[in-house]
């Protein structure tokens, strides 16, 4: 996999696209999270509800940094001990990150990225994206390019080509105020 096609991705992100892109386990959707209209219409492809929030995916902590609040070093290093790998964390998010991100939660589920054509995407876009699996809710998710494209057809703007991670299921996600796990990798 090419530094090209990374980079057609990112500028077409930066152009208010969405794309699909392999992960730890599934293909994603994604776009940038500050863009309102590419959100609004990542989830109309998804036919998913606003309200239950999305996931960004970051090629480091620092990325994530603008969209969370800062966490106290114990907290810091449970989240740390998981990442770069296939955690996300339900973090508490900075009051202004936007509905169209959070749904109806005041906190923000966020990861970082073991997928190495992943996390390098997010570096050269230079900002997380947002990560939802590729399919319609309901749906399997996409474990192939070919997959998305036979769900999603010309629905997504490009597919980065390459392989998911070795992960069975999509990744776990951990609510770090309670502490508990709201769904199992």
């Amino acid at each position: 996999m090419g530094r090209l096609q990374l980079r057609r991705a990112a500028c077409i992100v930066a152009r208010g696209g969405v794309i699909a892109y392999p992960t730890e386990a599934v293909f994603g959707l994604g776009c940038d999270p500050g863009n309102e209209t590419a959100v609004r219409r990542l989830l109309a492809i998804k036919q998913r509800p606003m309200t239950k929030g999305l996931i960004l995916i970051a090629a480091d902590l620092a990325q994530l940094e603008p969209f969370i609040e800062p966490l106290d070093i114990e907290s810091l290093a449970r989240v740390q001990a998981t990442w770069p790998g296939p955690v996300t964390w339900l973090l508490p998010a900075r009051s202004r990150v936007p509905v169209w991100l959070r749904g109806h939660h005041d906190t923000l589920a966020v990861r970082v990225t073991a997928h190495p054509l992943a996390a390098a995407l997010c570096r050269i876009w230079g900002s997380p994206l947002v990560s939802t699996s590729a399919n319609i809710s309901g749906r399997p998710p996409a474990r192939t390019a070919l997959a998305v494209r036979r769900q999603l057809g010309r629905l997504v703007d490009y597919v980065v080509p390459g392989r998911v991670g070795g992960a069975d299921r999509p990744t776990e996600i951990r609510d770090l105020r309670s502490g508990r796990v709201v769904r199992t990798g």
